[in-house]
């Protein structure tokens, strides 16, 4: 099993920047793709980035295309989402996803490990 823990959220004025970092532990051997959603009140939960841990372009959504990186430290067992330009519009809980057989990364269906969550507030 595969336990995943972020952490790094909290409260930024519209235009800043923030990381937000999720920490993989357990048979973390078998991940072959690792990445973020998030959901906001009210609103469907959104695939936003995505990353093959073998490598490859990673996966963006448009709503954050050019705004948000996505990067993995394979030794560490983390995985990071730098996040520019905020916007009110990315208020949302974000959480960590990984998946053993991903296809499609924008599917919430296809990843089997989910963490707790992460809450990121930007203010106008």
């Amino acid at each position: 099993r595969v336990q995943l823990v972020e952490s790094g959220g909290g409260s930024v004025q519209a235009g800043g920047s923030l990381r937000i970092s999720c920490a993989a532990s357990g048979y973390t051997a078998n991940l072959n793709c690792m990445g973020w959603f998030r959901q906001a009140p009210g609103k469907e939960r959104e695939g936003i980035a995505a990353v093959h841990i073998s490598g490859g372009s990673p996966y963006y959504a448009d709503s954050v295309k050019g705004r948000f990186t996505i990067s993995i430290d394979n030794a560490k067992n983390m995985v990071y989402l730098q996040m520019n330009r905020l916007k009110p519009e990315d208020t949302a809980m974000y959480y960590c996803v990984g998946g053993t057989m991903v296809a499609d990364r924008t599917l919430a269906i296809e990843y089997d490990y989910w963490g707790q969550g992460t809450q990121v507030t930007v203010s106008s």
